[in-house]
């Protein structure tokens, strides 16, 4: 059925032909909230606030804009809100309490980031869609974690600018008329959004990483495995490039280099022995993991956070351990492994 004979049919209280007007655009819109909100939950809620105002407005909706940008106008605003209102998930949640002192950072930033990976297989069936000509990022970078990490430290409205403009290729009128502002409001937002991501992304002349699940990214891969499950420190620094980043958000705490993320693995999270089991899986476009770490005396390994890796050529140039347990069900794994 073509999209105008859904329309109507959607205008007259047919839910099913809304659900079939909006089915199209579901899997991008989660996307683009969670490029605005940083977390997988959070944007599941914001789509279905989404999908439930579109719903319930679908008569106001006088077809000036496209279905597609008239979703994104709702979507975007009902993220703005949230990320404005003084109950955002980060204030809710308990703080992290290391085990052991943790090393001095390289860098401490200001405030925690808050940030949480996406699953790969959330991302089926929006790769294909061809982002408009004022894009300038392809659909890979602008999902991985160093995209996402930079975009979380803009004010709420330049990272929807951005996103708008850079990631889905709005024209500056589209996204005016989506933010209700003008389009030098949107040109002047855009413009300092750039400089400062420019300042936070990795140098342009960085080595592009293997293609997903290519042999080169398996041997890599493979490589990292067997040595953080052997609880090899000298092994795992070998695959870092000079400049990798270890982070774990939402700690505000950033170890640079070979030697400050080996000595971070040696005196916490290898330290005294400790052995852990990686089950492989992906977030962001990266290779990742569920982390387990393995109890001596019982056949159980109990839940330690999701690792995801960020290769350039054929080293590791990222190593980010999400904290928060939790996460691992967005993945399909489990809290605790035997055997």
């Amino acid at each position: 059925m073509r999209v105008d004979e859904l329309l109507a049919l959607a205008k007259t209280g047919v839910g099913e032909a809304f659900r079939d007007l909006v089915a199209p655009y579901r899997r991008e819109l989660q996307v683009h909230c969670y490029r605005l909100l940083g977390s997988v939950q959070d944007a599941e809620d914001l789509l279905q606030e989404t999908l439930l105002a579109a719903w319930r407005g679908i008569d106001a909706y006088e077809e000036r804009a496209s279905v597609r940008t008239w979703l994104y106008r709702i979507a975007t605003n009902r993220c703005l809100n949230a990320l404005r209102a003084a109950d955002r998930r980060p204030h809710d949640r308990a703080a992290y309490r290391p085990e052991v002192p943790l090393p001095e950072p390289t860098r401490r930033r200001p405030e925690a980031g808050w940030l949480e990976p996406y699953p790969d297989l959330l991302l089926a069936g929006i790769a294909d869609r061809v982002p408009g000509p004022e894009a300038r990022y392809e659909a890979r970078e602008s999902i991985s974690l160093a995209f996402l990490a930079a975009l979380q430290r803009l004010p709420a409205r330049q990272r929807a600018v951005l996103i708008l403009r850079d990631v889905l290729g709005f024209r500056a009128a589209e996204v005016a008329g989506i933010l209700d502002t003008t389009e030098n409001a949107v040109t002047s937002a855009l413009n300092r959004a750039r400089s400062a991501l420019a300042k936070e992304m990795p140098s342009s002349e960085r080595e592009s990483a293997p293609l997903p699940d290519s042999p080169r990214e398996r041997r890599i891969v493979g490589e990292f495995t067997r040595a953080f499950e052997n609880g090899d420190v000298e092994a795992i620094v070998a695959l870092l490039t000079d400049d990798a980043w270890l982070t774990m958000p939402p700690l505000p705490l950033e170890y640079q280099g070979p030697e400050a993320v080996g000595h971070f693995l040696a005196t916490v999270a290898l330290r005294d022995g400790r052995r852990y089991s990686l089950i492989p899986t992906r977030a962001n476009g990266q290779p990742a993991f569920g982390c387990y770490l393995r109890d001596p005396r019982t056949p159980i390994g109990h839940a330690h956070g999701v690792l995801v890796l960020e290769l350039a050529g054929d080293r590791v140039t990222a190593v980010t351990r999400f904290l928060d347990n939790s996460l691992l069900a967005a993945f399909g794994l489990p809290r605790s492994l035997r055997g």
